[in-house]
């Protein structure tokens, strides 16, 4: 009969032995091992199993076979087990890292979209900027309220599962965000609105008709009380505070556990470049959140409940609110199905630094009896045990405090936690005000300036991220190196920020604001009066703002203040005449025109504005090239069953003394630009309706500007900390090779006098199998 190859006859060989002496049967169904790499059927008849073969020649044949089995068949199936647990491992693996790539991409499109509608939440709810600062600055509140917990206890626990149930509650807040608009009724702004008809403004009469003025402003007056009954709705601007809070708390497990998940489980050469795609992948979720944001900006927040042709406003005009609402609804269902994968993954994989301590342990028990030979069925999650070490919940908290001594005793991580902290700051204020600071200071709408952050300024910080990663992995930067890439960033994209403190546009021409009514020269703060001779004699408030543009270029609160006694038109087509103030002034004599909204501005300004954008784009790539070197840093500079809870001190620190305080006194410094502030209908402070754009430019570069000089500081402190333990290390390791060759050295004088001894202990291949 032909021979069988050994891999085919491993399949089928079984072997079956009846141990019943009494009866003296012995039966075999499959081939036997011959001295030959081939097998061959032995028929019953055979020697070996003949029945008056005594039993102690049997046995002997079992323990042959046995000894076979151990030493061939068993190692065989051990390494296609092996294998078959390294595929699918490798397949969580990158299942894991896709799932975690879109929870990132979610979240990081939630908040790119909550930074997109800043201006348009404050207007909303007519709030100022302060405020706004509170409700963004509540996910990092939210990150507070369960970060220590999460970060020490949910790395010794199922960490995809924790990552799932903290994208259901991302989700669910995302979802309350947009809540109150459900139940808030149609916005309403301040605005003339006359038929479509040329008509007098009734409260720019002239004195013989000042009677009928004021029966006007009472009949205004009382529906001003009427709508302060409603004025209450206004303060549900907490369901958002409350949903951003939720949402801080849901996102809290995805970075320190997401990341220390893929650093136990990927190499050390590969783990910088999957950080990397992660970070790249969350950088991309801010652009999709930015450009929605700019969709929905260009969409009147009652869309489909009023008619759009009636508006007296444009999406240029400060009481312009988009549908704000919309994207939360988007953003909370695409972080509701983030969570599904999650839940379907195991808590922990075999990785190949597992698959070479099972390989020494099989070598262990192949030298054992035959009893230890149960290594085929064990489950490879014994071989985790040095990072999924069964302990209680009190032990664990009772290492919480030692655990923090030491990690704050050292220095590297210490000083790089203090400038990431005083970095972030400055990051979080220039951002979350950013659309702000370009609507004001450039004049463009909200719409315009999230496309553009979108389109042009984040995907310059995605590639910044990914080049970090890139750069350490070809090159293997060392992580002196590393620091030293994470510093070049912070010096270099600081020192191009300065620039943009040139590149900025004049104060807008308001009446009364910031110009004299005879548009001759600028006024102060303290000099600012609405009230001229030209409108002594209209009776109007000083509290709306209802602008318009004068055929002098100057802006104008209130067609009232100007001057204008009759208009034509309606909506945003309404057009002013008669206006007194306007025609005071050098360029015009005599009465003069104005049509609805604020003046644009000059041409000069739209060139400063892209120069702003090259600026920007160049300075946010520079930045983000540190990214990754300063996570690496990070990573490296600890212990690593200290990762975990490394990472969420950082987390911890980044939210409490950046994320919270950052935006909210960037937005108190910001109120105190404003020049005029909306009013509410029982006259409370509303939101700010025009700042003063050089104020506003100084102190936002400003603060940013002196927030990244702390920080470049504190980076070069950290890079003499890491050369002195560079330093002390490398001397270490030249004595360590010194003591070494020394006892290499006398251990060849002894074995040249013990040549048997040699021979015995020690062979070439000695160190390649243990």
């Amino acid at each position: 009969m032909p021979s069988a190859p050994l891999p085919m006859w491993l399949g089928y060989c079984k072997l079956q032995v009846e141990r019943d002496w009494e009866k003296r049967e012995r039966r075999a169904d499959c081939p036997r091992r011959v001295e030959t790499t081939s097998f061959i059927p032995i028929p019953p008849s055979s020697a070996l199993f003949d029945p008056a073969l005594p039993p102690h020649l049997g046995q002997l044949g079992l323990n042959l076979f046995s000894h076979f089995y151990l030493t061939t068949v068993a190692p065989e199936l051990h390494r296609l087990s092996e294998r078959q647990q390294l595929i699918r491992s490798d397949f969580h693996f990158q299942v894991f890292l896709c799932a975690l790539s879109f929870v990132y991409f979610a979240k990081a499109l939630s908040e790119g979209y909550l930074k997109s509608t800043i201006t348009q939440i404050e207007r909303r709810f007519e709030i100022p900027t302060s405020l706004v600062g509170v409700i963004d600055g509540s996910f990092e509140i939210g990150n507070l309220l369960v970060i220590t917990f999460v970060s020490y206890f949910g790395a010794k626990l199922h960490r995809p599962k924790i990552i799932g149930t903290g994208c259901l509650i991302m989700g669910v807040g995302t979802l309350l965000i947009a809540i109150p608009h459900f139940f808030m009724g149609h916005y309403r702004y301040e605005k003339f609105s006359p038929s479509n008809s040329t008509t007098a403004i009734s409260p720019c009469l002239q004195e013989h008709n000042k009677k009928i003025a004021f029966s006007v402003l009472e009949k205004s007056q009382s529906k001003v009380n009427t709508g302060c009954e409603s004025e209450t709705q206004t303060s549900m601007w907490v369901y958002v505070f409350l949903g951003n809070l939720l949402r801080g708390i849901g996102e809290t497990p995805i970075q320190p556990l997401g990341i220390t998940y893929i650093d136990d489980h990927a190499s050390e050469d590969n783990a910088a470049f999957y950080i990397g795609c992660v970070q790249t992948v969350a950088i991309i979720g801010p652009i999709f959140g930015f450009l929605l944001g700019s969709m929905c900006a260009k969409l009147y927040v009652d869309i489909g409940f009023v008619n759009l042709d009636n508006l007296a406003i444009t999406p240029k005009d400060t009481q312009w609110v988009g549908a704000w609402w919309l994207g939360y609804l988007i953003a909370g269902t695409l972080s509701l199905i983030a969570a599904v994968p999650f839940w379907f993954l195991p808590k922990s994989l075999l990785t190949q630094r597992d698959t070479n301590l099972m390989r020494l342990e099989s070598r262990k028990d192949s030298i054992s009896s035959s009893e230890k030979s149960k290594f085929i069925v064990e489950n490879s999650k014994e071989y985790h045990i040095h990072y999924q070490e069964r302990v209680t919940m009190l032990e664990m908290a009772r290492d919480f405090l030692p655990s923090l001594k030491r990690l704050f005793g050292n220095p590297v991580y210490f000083l790089y936690l203090c400038a990431s902290t005083v970095q972030f700051n400055s990051l979080f204020g220039m951002v979350t005000y950013k659309p702000k600071y370009i609507e004001q200071q450039y004049g463009q709408s909200s719409s315009k300036t999230n496309f553009v952050i979108g389109l042009i300024n984040i995907p310059a910080v995605a590639f910044g991220m990914f080049s970090g990663g890139l750069v350490m992995k070809k090159f293997r930067i060392t992580l002196f190196g590393a620091s030293k890439l994470y510093l070049g960033s912070l010096f270099f994209g600081y020192l191009l920020l300065l620039s943009l403190f040139a590149i900025g546009c004049d104060n807008s021409d308001v009446a009364g604001l910031s110009i004299s009514y005879q548009g001759t020269r600028q006024v102060s703060y303290y000099e600012q009066a609405l009230l001229s001779d030209c409108n002594s004699g209209c009776t109007c408030s000083q509290t709306e703002w209802d602008p318009i543009c004068g055929e002098n270029g100057i802006t104008y609160v209130s067609a009232c203040l100007a001057g204008c006694q009759s208009s034509t038109g309606s909506g945003k087509n309404t057009i002013f005449y008669n206006c007194t103030c306007i025609g005071i002034t050098e360029s015009k004599s005599g009465n003069s025109s104005g049509i609805v909204g604020r003046c644009q501005k000059g041409n000069d300004c739209s060139k400063m504005f892209l120069y702003f954008l090259v600026i920007s784009v160049i300075t946010s790539y520079t930045l983000s090239v540190g990214g990754i070197p300063g996570y690496i840093l990070l990573l490296r500079s600890i212990s690593p069953h200290f990762k975990s809870f490394a990472l969420g001190i950082y987390t911890l620190a980044i939210r409490v003394f950046a994320g919270i305080p950052a935006p909210i006194y960037f937005g108190v410094l910001i109120d105190t630009t404003c020049l005029k502030w909306g009013v509410k209908k029982c006259g409370y402070q509303g939101a700010c309706r025009l700042y003063d754009s050089y104020t506003f430019r100084y102190i936002y570069l400003g603060l940013t500007m002196l927030l990244g000089t702390m920080s470049t500081f504190l980076s070069i402190a950290m890079l003499f900390v890491l050369k002195r333990r560079s330093v002390s290390e490398n001397g270490n390791l030249e004595n360590s090779k010194d003591e070494a060759m020394e006892s290499t050295s006398s251990k060849k004088e002894h074995l040249t006098h013990n040549d048997h001894i040699f021979e015995t202990f020690y062979w070439p291949g000695k160190e390649t199998e243990l």
